[in-house]
């Protein structure tokens, strides 16, 4: 067995691949190596894995109906066999709301990402490719966006367009595109000027084959190591409109609007709103954290 592994530790160093499959596995694998070899990045991803692990089994192992109202159990402190996180103002089990919050607050950050980055990414890259007039055009928009503070932004946008977790997730969206618009767009103004684009021009390469074929996967993983490191704000951003009651609405099990339905009784019942507060605290460091880590492995400067 360890002389398979060293086989195969060879195969995927080695300085001379013998196809592109072989060049791109290894390239995988020294990334790999790069990010592992980093234990802050590697707790980050520890607890991202654990989080979806919560979010995708979690409501199957923990039973108990996070809207159930049992009012004879409110308050109850964590630690109890039935209860272990506590109760809430309405007997609702903490952990229970806690597990099945999880899905919707990473389902929304998702989506939020989903969203604002292809956006980003093709308003960037066209940007950068076309420049003179369109170029122009796309970044005083970018300009006029970025003017404004995102999280206030996102208050006018949401307030104007109702409560509710999709018109959360747009008000959100539209605050979020800009810094990808100018990531790409900045990659793309260096690329343009590479050898092989110059190459494939004088090949008969159509702009929308160069930009779409070249432009826009390489300066993916860029705008994706940006979205990692951003999914710690869109999270905090989604639970700060869940606790100024502009994004998920009661009942739903909602981390922010679990936390500003218990700012009320934070003096005596501390469990309430500081347990899913952490969990904020935890998941937003590990998004940093794992965000870091990939800034490491995919910078030019140490050949990733």
């Amino acid at each position: 067995m360890s002389k398979q592994r060293g086989h195969l530790k060879a195969w995927l160093l080695t300085d001379t691949p013998a196809s592109r499959r072989q060049a791109a596995l290894g390239r995988a694998y020294r990334r790999w190596r790069r990010f592992s070899s980093n234990p802050l990045s590697m707790f980050g991803l520890a607890i991202l894995v654990l989080l979806i692990a919560v979010a995708a089994v979690g409501p199957m192992i923990v039973t108990q109906d996070p809207l159930q109202q049992t009012l004879s159990d409110r308050l109850m402190p964590p630690g109890s066999a039935a209860h272990w996180f506590g109760t809430d103002q309405l007997g609702r089990d903490i952990l229970s709301r806690l597990v099945h919050g999880s899905r919707l607050t990473l389902s929304i950050a998702m989506l939020v990402v989903v969203l604002v980055v292809p956006v980003g990414l093709l308003i960037g890259t066209t940007s950068g490719f076309c420049g003179g007039f369109v170029d122009t055009v796309l970044m005083r928009l970018t300009d006029v966006a970025l003017a404004f503070p995102k999280i206030v932004l996102a208050l006018a946008f949401a307030a104007a367009l109702g409560p509710g977790v999709f018109n959360a997730v747009i008000a959100i969206s539209i605050t979020a595109w800009p810094p990808y618009a100018r990531l790409a767009r900045a990659e793309t103004l260096r690329l343009v000027q590479a050898d092989f684009i110059h190459v494939a021009r004088l090949q008969g390469a159509s702009s929308m084959r160069i930009l779409l074929r070249y432009i826009v996967p390489l300066c993916s993983s860029s705008v994706l190591v940006r979205a990692t490191l951003d999914m710690a704000g869109i999270i905090l951003a989604v639970a700060g409109l869940g606790f100024l009651g502009l994004g998920a609405q009661p009942p739903s099990p909602e981390w922010g609007y679990m936390v500003a339905s218990g700012r009320n009784v934070l003096l005596d019942a501390w469990w309430v709103a500081t347990i899913p507060g952490l969990a904020i605290l935890f998941v937003s460091l590990a998004f940093n954290l794992l965000g870091d880590g990939l800034r490491d492995v995919f910078d030019p400067r140490h050949g990733g």
